[in-house]
């Protein structure tokens, strides 16, 4: 940051004021600990930081930014030689505390989170926050750095993807759809 101007300076740490939050919540997801999130959102600030002033003159930095920050989330899966699981500890504790049989709820969701590990990492991505941390298109866009477009059409390929991979059964027009 030594050779910063000033607008440099204050667009970055307002990036990272942005971005740092939302950046562990998917961190964590895909990590599942809280100090292996921490640490790769860390290590993709840091090259961010080191890789700024040329990232503000690129047409998208935050897809740039989203891009470092999945290649270090896989760095620390990889240190850590854990494969990615998108869990939400606080789901499985909700659902089973309503009464739901126990098995019958932890197949589904095994079977549905490997179901979600095969998707492509943009649609698994779009998934999780959309779906899993409740954020917008808009913001689920923002923090992808990509156009509200982008996702839904991520999100639509997602679902036809899991349809088909959970087994849905067709309906007579040939569309896949989800029975109760």
């Amino acid at each position: 940051m030594a050779g910063w101007d000033d607008v440099e300076r204050q667009s970055f740490w307002a990036f990272h004021e942005d971005k740092n939050k939302p950046y562990l919540r998917i961190a964590y997801i895909k990590l599942g600990s809280d100090a292996d999130a921490e640490e790769a959102v860390v290590k993709a600030f840091e090259y961010i930081m080191s890789r700024w002033q040329w990232m503000l003159g690129i047409e998208r930095p935050h897809q740039y930014a989203w891009a470092v920050l999945n290649s270090k989330i896989f760095d620390q899966q990889r240190a850590r030689r854990r494969r990615p699981e998108p869990a939400d500890v606080a789901a499985f504790e909700a659902i089973l505390s309503d009464g739901t049989d126990a098995y019958e709820y932890l197949a589904g969701t095994i079977h549905f989170y490997t179901a979600v590990r095969r998707l492509s990492e943009r649609q698994r991505d779009a998934v999780i926050l959309s779906y899993g941390l409740d954020y917008s298109t808009h913001d689920t866009a923002l923090v992808m750095g990509v156009e509200e477009a982008t996702v839904r059409s991520q999100l639509r390929l997602a679902r036809t993807r899991l349809l088909q991979l959970l087994g849905a059964p067709a309906s007579p027009n040939g569309d896949r759809k989800v029975t109760t």
